[in-house]
């Protein structure tokens, strides 16, 4: 009764969070939502594995990641997704590489929100991975069975991504 009671609280506390990191995992409130509810089911069936020595959200955020990946892996194959990363190189020495400055410089959060709703999920996962839920470069390769050095591509493409659409709106606004 008490472990009920105990999980009731955490449930109330960071569903929201769970919620929202699915939500930009998955770019989907509806799939969000029965997502955040299965991991909270696998977070209490497993419950006698937390560790209560490391933080809460960081042991539900990681079931969170696991069953998000696995869906998105189940919609494409993983390779398909994230590509190959010979090809994001190339990409990326082509590329003119703007300033992150320029990025942290965009004051509206709604924008920036919008901007990485619109981001393919080849890129919106390593990005909330890496921010959202500030991952290291080594934890999201392992995550997504790519190299390291592939994760840092892909996050400095998405980075590229989101400055030029936000470059873009801001042009849009300014007409």
């Amino acid at each position: 009764m008490a472990r009920n009671a105990a999980f009731e609280i955490l449930y109330k506390d960071y569903y929201v969070r769970v919620f929202g990191l699915c939500r930009r995992l998955l770019n989907s409130s509806e799939l969000a939502e029965d997502a955040a509810q299965e991991t909270f089911m696998r977070a209490y069936k497993n419950l006698r594995k937390y560790d209560i020595d490391k933080p809460f959200w960081q042991w539900i955020a990681s079931i969170a990641n696991n069953y998000c990946i696995d869906l998105l892996r189940q919609q494409t194959r993983t390779d398909a997704l994230f590509g190959d990363e010979a090809t994001e190189l190339e990409q990326l020495a082509a590329a003119d590489t703007p300033m992150l400055s320029d990025l942290i410089a965009v004051e509206e959060a709604d924008s920036l929100n919008g901007a990485v709703a619109n981001l393919s999920a080849k890129y919106r996962v390593p990005l909330v991975l890496a921010y959202f839920n500030q991952f290291r470069y080594n934890e999201i390769a392992e995550q997504l069975n790519i190299s390291r050095t592939h994760v840092g591509v892909l996050l400095l493409r998405a980075k590229q991504r989101l400055r030029a659409d936000l470059i873009n709106e801001g042009a849009e606004g300014v007409q």
